[in-house]
């Protein structure tokens, strides 16, 4: 039995990666302060004896005896990572160091949850590791793309300066049930809007694509990571190669909940990537075969199964 501690263990993904490592016969030490994650999201574990949960900021050190470290602590939608910019780059940031530092003393593994967003628009399609990427350093999505970039550059450091045994994952756009219906994320916000017949907010011409992975597949990734030997480092992407556009997403959503929805376009963010979407080589050849295996459409009607639950529908 490890002793595995999550980060932002309350979240959407948390809560799913929380539930795996569980199953999996782990002791689970949950860590959130609640800004985003919800107490809903792992009530269901409370009464086990191997889960522990604990309110705790990860701006602030944290001390415990663990085996592995996975630091998912940030919020990762543009409404929640813009309503505080300072606090998110504080997030990523010093939630490294503080993870990085407990790492070292207690000599775990320390997985770092990064994003396709350190790719920011891309000029390179689809997105291999070895692209450094197009970000807007002062733009409205600085905070979470240079925070990100940031904290990547600090586990590397301690690898490299200190020994300390990391994992970099760069994951796509994800989705799946306990998704936060007010994120601002397109996959949520196209399902409540679609299940309340209003019209569907596309940003843009809806031309822009995206890839979606279903919550599951990510997890099977993030876990595969972290069982590497210690000579393989990352970063690797962890995304569905998938490609559609947002247009195409808000039609498949219509139909699958048979929603009357329409399509109201709307003007496009600045920073918004006009493409988005993985080369999934390395994660293949490094994680054991590692493919997402769940359809768009699978994954889809799963989620909107949630959100019909969640809206009481």
């Amino acid at each position: 039995m490890k002793r595995v501690l999550v980060t932002g263990g309350a979240g959407f993904i948390g809560s799913h990666l929380c539930d795996r490592l569980l199953r999996e016969g782990n002791e689970v030490i949950c860590l959130d302060n609640f800004f985003t994650g919800s107490k809903e999201n792992i009530v269901h574990l409370i009464g086990n004896p191997y889960f522990e949960l604990v309110r705790h900021d990860v701006v602030t050190p944290f001390y415990a005896e663990v085996d592995e470290i996975f630091n998912l602590a940030c919020p990762a939608s543009p409404v929640h990572y813009q309503y505080n910019g300072i606090k998110t780059i504080k997030t990523s940031v010093m939630g490294a160091i503080n993870m990085l530092g407990l790492a070292k003393r207690t000599r775990s593994k320390v997985l770092q949850a990064s994003t396709s967003e350190v790719y920011g628009d891309p000029h390179i399609h689809p997105q291999p590791e070895s692209y450094w990427g197009h970000v807007n350093p002062i733009g409205i999505r600085s905070c979470y793309d240079e925070g990100k970039r940031c904290a990547e550059s600090l586990f590397m450091n301690y690898h490299q300066q200190n020994g300390v045994r990391i994992k970099l994952i760069r994951i796509f756009n994800t989705y799946g049930p306990k998704m936060h219906p007010n994120d601002g994320r397109v996959v949520s916000n196209f399902i409540v809007q679609a299940l309340q017949n209003k019209a569907i907010t596309i940003y843009g011409d809806g031309q822009q694509t995206r890839s979606f992975q279903y919550v599951d597949d990510l997890v099977e990734g993030m876990i595969r990571l972290m069982n590497t030997g210690d000579d393989f480092t990352g970063p690797v992407n962890v995304g569905n190669p998938g490609e559609f556009t947002i247009k195409q997403l808000a039609e498949m959503v219509i139909r699958l909940t048979g929603s009357k929805s329409k399509l109201e376009f709307l003007p496009l963010p600045q920073d918004d990537p006009i493409q988005r979407k993985p080369d999934i080589t390395l994660a293949s050849e490094k994680l054991g075969g590692w493919k997402p295996v769940v359809p768009l459409e699978e994954g889809l009607t799963k989620t909107i199964g949630y959100f019909k639950d969640k809206l009481g529908l």
